[in-house]
């Protein structure tokens, strides 16, 4: 289980987020939505320690990390139960579409080259870049990059993926083939925390939607309650905007 308690964040006298709480069962997938500029992409940040929290405590399983009393220890350990995949791939250009996916297992878990190399290689062939493994990022499509760097952190075994607008930085025809893969995630049960515009993905695959707005989590629930009976005048705002009809699961063909 996933839990951050009272997780706050400020940028100088700016108050991006504070008192956000948040528990995530282990194989459920969470799926944020909202308006730009609300702090989605920070929280994702602030749970991994890529930014740290001014206040907060964050706990997957039985490690319990508060924000200001972190170690670089601390740190290490809670990256390696989670795994993040960015919105510009944040792929190494000098190295390999295999030799990305065992880095992390190299340098985080320790592993031996020619062993993290084989595992890579499997990762792709799980992923349909079986053949890409010697490609670098320069020679793969953008949406191939993307599922690069799912495999990357898929590499870790990691208690919780985070994903932050996996899809946003794609041209439209590889947005279906890296929301596929995430589906096919799903159906493993494997637990996941997702920022996202794509509202299909949302009402398809995630047991939960939180729409969060002004820095706080103003609603959520399953995707047929938030979708078709939106309670926040915020929320029915923002799904009108994106062209979804209150009452209605379906949307006119443009997203956010």
């Amino acid at each position: 289980m996933i839990s951050i308690q009272n997780l706050a964040k400020r940028f100088g006298d700016s108050t991006i987020f504070s008192g956000l709480n948040l528990t995530i069962e282990k194989g459920e997938i969470v799926v944020v939505i909202g308006p730009s500029g609300t702090g989605k992409s920070t929280l994702l940040r602030c749970i991994n320690f890529l930014e740290t929290a001014d206040e907060g405590r964050v706990t997957i399983d039985s490690l319990s990390v508060a924000a200001q009393q972190a170690n670089k220890a601390d740190v290490l350990a809670l990256r390696r139960k989670t795994g993040f995949v960015f919105q510009n791939y944040a792929l190494f250009a000098h190295l390999t579409a295999r030799q990305n996916i065992a880095e992390g297992l190299i340098t985080v878990k320790g592993w031996h080259k020619a062993e993290a190399h084989q595992r890579a290689q499997q990762i792709l062939d799980d992923i349909g870049l079986g053949d890409k493994g010697d490609h670098y990022p320069a020679a793969l499509s953008g949406g191939q990059q993307q599922r690069v760097g799912i495999g990357r952190a898929m590499a870790l075994e990691a208690e919780l993926l985070l994903f932050d607008e996996p899809t946003s930085a794609l041209d439209p025809e590889w947005v279906g083939e890296v929301l596929n893969l995430m589906q096919k995630l799903a159906t493993r049960h494997q637990t996941m925390l997702v920022v996202t515009h794509e509202m299909q993905f949302a009402r398809e695959v995630a047991d939960r939607v939180i729409f969060m707005a002004d820095g706080e989590f103003v609603e959520q629930g399953t995707p047929t309650q938030i979708f078709t009976n939106p309670q926040d005048p915020r929320l029915k705002k923002f799904l009108s905007q994106v062209g979804i009809r209150e009452g209605s699961l379906h949307s006119s063909p443009q997203e956010v």
